[in-house]
């Protein structure tokens, strides 16, 4: 039977399409990439991811789409990252909630997640408003020895709410936490003197302390804040308390070790790129470039951690 021109057109291209490219796919990635936010807009964890998505295009030549899917304290966001395909296509942030939301009875399983590596450190800080009668740290948990005081927090479930908690069983207290939907409407409770006290990043504080409207009692890590530097440690208060939010990047699990190297590599670079680097500081919270290496130890001491201090309520 006679071959039709077009047919051996065909055979012609593919035999030379095997020829240039063995007859392998192309290197990943060759399409654009979903980095999913589980928060709002605008808040300090969707401008980190999406500063760092920006620099992520320059480094692997597509496109990195934020999709911001809040809701549950970040569970909403966390559950849909964990059922997509670990193929490299879908990213997303996580926050040290990724750690604590399994022993609060939502369904996140920190297994569930592939770290690429940690690329924030977000300090804790316990204010109160400007005209309030506690002068220091001493005078809030004294006072809260004998009588309930009520401290505003980002929402049930998060990192500051456990803040509040870590205290209470550090100091004795009675502070009772106060959930609000995000840091900023904590922080401004506690300007209005809706609440005696809040716990929040120091990214959330810093600029009410500085123009008058808070009063930064302390920081609840192992070091001052750059921002802050006046501002003492707890722990050189005499109350052993250092917890904070973190944040990380990371994928479904199961990438496959291909995929995993390109994005380790391309997430270590945006993390050192100047345009990240100087929106960390300027908000007030601490860039940081850990490797999966690294940070995974970390992320399953944290784990542990949580499990443990809400295991004690």
């Amino acid at each position: 039977m006679p071959v039709s021109v077009a047919a051996v057109s065909i055979l012609a291209l593919t035999s030379c399409a095997d020829r240039a490219g063995g007859g392998e796919e192309a290197a990943y990635p060759t399409e654009d990439i979903t980095m999913v936010v589980p928060y709002d807009a605008g808040g300090a964890s969707d401008l980190s991811a999406r500063t760092l998505a920006a620099e992520l295009e320059t480094e692997l030549d597509v496109s990195v789409i934020v999709e911001n899917r809040s809701g549950g304290a970040g569970s909403v966001g966390l559950d849909y990252l964990a059922s997509q395909d670990a193929d490299g296509y879908t990213l997303g942030y996580l926050p040290v909630e990724t750690v604590m939301l399994g022993h609060q009875g939502y369904d996140i399983d920190p297994a569930d997640f592939d770290p690429l590596g940690q690329i924030v450190s977000v300090p804790a800080t316990i204010a109160v408003p400007a005209d309030s009668e506690y002068e220091t740290l001493d005078d809030l948990l004294e006072a809260a020895e004998s009588e309930e005081l009520s401290v505003s927090n980002s929402g049930t479930g998060s990192i500051w709410q456990a803040a509040t908690t870590a205290l209470n069983e550090e100091a004795g207290t009675q502070l009772s936490p106060v959930p609000f939907d995000g840091g900023a409407p904590a922080v401004n409770a506690a300007i209005g003197g809706q609440v005696d006290a809040v716990v929040a990043g120091v990214s959330e504080t810093a600029v009410a302390a500085e123009d008058g409207r808070l009063r930064v009692l302390a920081i609840l890590d192992d070091e001052r804040a750059d921002v802050m530097p006046d501002v003492p440690t707890a722990e050189e208060l005499g109350h052993d308390v250092s917890i904070g939010g973190w944040g990380a990047i990371g994928a479904p699990a199961g990438l496959s070790e291909e995929t995993r190297d390109v994005l380790v590599d391309a997430m270590s670079a945006a993390a050192e790129s100047d345009a990240f680097v100087e929106l960390i500081e300027d908000s007030g919270n601490i860039p940081v470039n850990v490797s999966p290496e690294e940070f995974q130890p970390f992320y399953e001491e944290e784990n542990s951690r949580f499990e443990s201090l809400f295991a004690e309520e």
